[in-house]
């Protein structure tokens, strides 16, 4: 009896703990006025040098909150912006906007060709994976994994993190993944596959 007790109790903890993680919407468009101003109302940003917040993995999103919060990644703007959110928070504002839909970007047609040859099969004669490998063929990313949505991302915002994982400013990359990959792409590698990844449309 005691063990079916404990089983039942656990049960609960856990479909509580989930629904716990996995955040109010509601609460997340409440609590996201602060956010609009950077990232828009919903979530897509006019700024290209702001990410588009829309439809991103809430899991990468409540990632990167949490990351600004600890200072495991530094920014002037976000880390103020993040210390004071609780864990609630972090999970309602990633509810909410997890839940928008992405503007369509457009890629330049002149890096088209480039851009995609590093996303879809990297640079084999200097070691520089191929992107799709963690972010899919059509930049949808992988939620389990924590590897961001890109598809439709702003160019602009993409080449500024790539080159921040380059230089090492941005160091919150698991097993530094991104920063191994970065510091061997080119500058014009690097903004090539940030242009293509502007024009993939990844599905919500």
């Amino acid at each position: 009896m005691k063990y079916k007790v404990a089983i039942a109790a656990l049960a609960l903890f856990t479909a509580m703990s989930a629904a716990h993680a996995a955040g109010d919407p509601v609460a997340g468009k409440a609590k996201s006025a602060s956010c609009a101003a950077c990232h828009g109302a919903d979530g897509n940003s006019v700024n290209p040098l702001w990410p588009k917040l829309a439809g991103q993995h809430a899991s990468y999103i409540m990632k990167e909150l949490h990351d600004f919060k600890s200072g495991a990644r530094k920014n002037s703007t976000m880390s103020p912006m993040a210390a004071p959110l609780s864990d609630d928070d972090i999970a309602n504002l990633a509810a909410y906007f997890s839940q928008q839909t992405m503007s369509i970007g457009k890629a330049d047609k002149s890096l088209v060709a480039e851009g995609e040859k590093i996303y879809r099969g990297g640079n084999s004669a200097t070691g520089v994976a191929a992107c799709m490998a963690c972010h899919g063929p059509d930049g949808a990313g992988n939620p389990a994994a924590k590897f961001p949505r890109l598809g439709g991302q702003h160019a602009k915002y993409v080449v500024k993190q790539l080159e921040a994982f380059r230089s090492g400013a941005r160091s919150n990359d698991a097993g530094q993944m991104m920063r191994n990959i970065a510091s061997k792409m080119t500058d014009h590698e690097i903004k090539a596959v940030a242009s293509y990844i502007q024009g993939l449309h990844a599905a919500k």
